[in-house]
């Protein structure tokens, strides 16, 4: 009859097999936590989901109707001014701006060159058919809808949120 004990050495493989093991589990929690934390941050940031905000003083928003769009779908923009002074536009696009999140402009509304005013709780509604100055589609991703003015003390306004076009 044979003995089948493990020896010593075999033990402390073993051991140190199942040790280094849940070491490494601990560090990839560890890591998931961290960079779930850093994402959320990210999209607190980028999903801005404070929309229409009345105060006291010059504020504009921009209201959307949703935040996810699909790919050819008009996207009605509102733009609202939800302060307490009248807010002042160099044209008729009331400074709305459309671009990438790199920054790249993407489109921006024919207008005409005239002085436009939105008084206190006035808003004007602009459609955007998801096609970029150049002509062409846009194409899926997330887009910075921005717009911008002035007060009539000829301090700047502005507001931006985000939308995100899927397929």
């Amino acid at each position: 009859m044979e003995n089948k004990t493990n020896s010593p050495k075999e033990l402390t493989s073993n051991n140190y097999s199942e040790d280094m093991l849940a070491k490494s589990l601990v560090i990839f929690i560890v890591i998931g936590v961290i960079s779930g934390f850093v994402y959320g941050v990210y999209l607190m940031d980028v999903k801005n989901t404070n929309q229409l905000i009345f105060v006291e003083g010059s504020s504009i928003s921009l209201v959307t109707e949703k935040f996810d769009f699909k790919k050819g779908e008009d996207i009605k923009i509102r733009i609202v001014n939800s302060g307490t002074t009248t807010l002042i536009f160099p044209d008729t696009s009331y400074g709305l701006r459309i671009t990438g999140l790199s920054g790249m402009l993407m489109y921006t509304p024919v207008s005409a060159q005239v002085v436009s005013n939105l008084e206190p709780g006035d808003e004007i509604e602009l459609l955007w058919d998801q096609i970029k100055n150049d002509g062409d589609i846009v194409l899926e991703g997330l887009y910075k809808i921005s717009a911008n003015g002035m007060d009539e003390q000829g301090i700047p306004v502005e507001k931006s949120t985000t939308v995100t076009i899927w397929k």
